[in-house]
């Protein structure tokens, strides 16, 4: 789909996790792309790493990282599965494996894509659609034009920025 504008998706292409901030906060992923990383430090990430690591241990591909950018959890024969601690961001979960398939897609791979909710016993069918592919593609066009950004984007207070990671960085 990218091919008919006059945009490349090699231009494009994006680390996962940016694009799945794109959709949790826009001064978060500016921040990110800036070497502002404040992940190490929260437990809620640390949380979601170890459910990940320990979840589902009769998989056999797991954190499959594709070109340094794209790092998937499960990698099955038909689907690709994204390991969560909670859809409380289901919106960021969703554009993620999104981007995931899209990516898979260029490389002429195409599956289909799964969001567990372990913890919540819980599971989301994701396909990528011509729709998704539009989203997906106005999704990397906003994260650009994000990150060329001379200064963050302005505060927005979310329900879930208490939680945030970056909370004392952006309130403190």
């Amino acid at each position: 789909m990218i091919e008919d504008t006059n945009i490349d998706f090699q231009t494009l292409k994006t680390n996962g996790i940016k694009v799945n901030y794109l959709y949790v906060c826009e001064r978060k992923l500016w921040l990110f792309d800036r070497g502002i990383q404040m992940e190490s430090k929260s437990d809620k990430v640390l949380m979601g790493k170890i459910l990940s690591d320990y979840s589902y241990p009769a998989e056999e591909k797991r954190e499959f990282l594709i070109d340094n950018l794209i790092n998937i959890d499960i990698v099955g024969d038909d689907e690709i599965r994204e390991v969560k601690l909670s859809n409380r961001l289901a919106h960021a979960d969703r554009i993620q494996i999104l981007y995931y398939l899209y990516y898979l897609k260029q490389l002429g791979i195409e599956k289909r894509g799964v969001i567990n909710y372990p913890k919540m016993r819980k599971k989301e069918e994701v396909i990528l659609t011509q729709e998704a592919e539009k989203e997906v593609e106005d999704a990397l066009l906003k994260v650009q034009e994000i990150l060329m950004m001379d200064k963050p984007p302005k505060l927005k207070h979310k329900s879930y920025c208490a939680k945030c990671a970056y909370y004392e960085f952006c309130w403190g």
